[in-house]
């Protein structure tokens, strides 16, 4: 099992709200209104690990290790929430999101094929915690840069647990795992052919609600995420390429094969598909 250890790994880093944010260094002069604003949707995109956790859950049900383990991404993805609640409690308190706003993000996601979701959140950890730096850099309170700061680290440390459950499902379940997550591999490392920003909460997941199934969606201003990401944080195509190295390192470690494009990792992808095809292995596993 897994979860023990990273248990242990995460409880050893785990950040105090009270000890560890600097909130005697709040300057009310370095905080702009439109920055006010985006800290009360991200606290809201960050509630959607309820959902979230729900969809884990119960795509998962015959692997309790990784059960397990949410119980710990979930407490760590709430905190998340909960740190910019408490930031704007202290010191916006008109812009706090009220209880009807947090719940509009929590909804049922349609069961999806379990390895393909576990790759789609590890890329969006990966993603989101070079969102989150290029935020910390943007903000020029200090108190919210340092929010921003540690929040990022965590998502960098919730994408190495994931990548943990990820090479134990290749050891289980080899070319059908491969098969999966260069799929989406592929898919999360396009972002710069999409309209669209490719992350978990700007995704369409549930066929019935749409256009209203992402967690974008149901925000109070569901344009806000493209307005962050190109007019505020200003996240670039240099920032882009960083996600995009990441995804391509991280799966040439996972797959022991060099990928130094997008293109490589979808050469890869279809020989992988083919040679499961003539295997006859059509089917995904029903847990990661």
């Amino acid at each position: 099992m897994l979860y023990p250890e990273l248990f242990k790994q995460l409880e050893a880093v785990r950040w105090n709200m009270d000890r560890d944010i600097p909130w005697d260094r709040f300057d009310a002069s370095m905080l702009s209104e439109e920055q006010a604003q985006t800290i009360k949707m991200n606290a809201i995109t960050e509630w959607a690990a309820l959902p979230a956790t729900e969809m884990f859950l119960r795509d998962n049900r015959e692997d309790s290790d990784f059960s397990a383990f949410m119980s710990v991404w979930f407490f760590e993805e709430q905190k998340h929430s909960l740190v910019l609640m408490e930031y704007l409690r202290r010191f916006r308190p008109d812009l706090v999101p009220s209880e009807q706003e947090l719940h509009e993000v929590r909804f049922e996601f349609d069961p999806a094929p379990a390895l393909e979701t576990l790759m789609l959140h590890f890329c969006g950890e990966i993603r989101l915690n070079h969102w989150y730096r290029r935020a910390a850099e943007w903000h020029t309170e200090p108190v919210i840069k340092a929010i921003y700061e540690t929040l990022a680290r965590d998502e960098a440390r919730h994408g190495g647990a994931y990548l943990r459950y990820m090479k134990r499902a290749i050891a289980r379940f080899g070319d059908e795992a491969k098969a999966a997550f260069a799929k989406v591999g592929v898919l999360m490392a396009s972002a710069r052919r999409t309209a669209q920003a490719l992350h978990p909460t700007n995704l369409h997941v549930n066929e019935k609600l749409f256009p209203r199934d992402t967690i974008q969606s149901r925000l109070p201003n569901p344009e806000w995420l493209e307005h962050w990401l190109d007019k505020q944080i200003q996240f670039d195509s240099v920032w882009e390429n960083k996600v995009v190295e990441r995804i391509l390192h991280n799966m040439s470690l996972l797959m022991e094969h060099s990928f130094k494009s997008v293109q490589e990792l979808n050469r890869y992808r279809k020989q992988v598909t083919a040679q499961l095809g003539a295997a006859g292995l059509g089917g995904k596993p029903q847990s990661a």
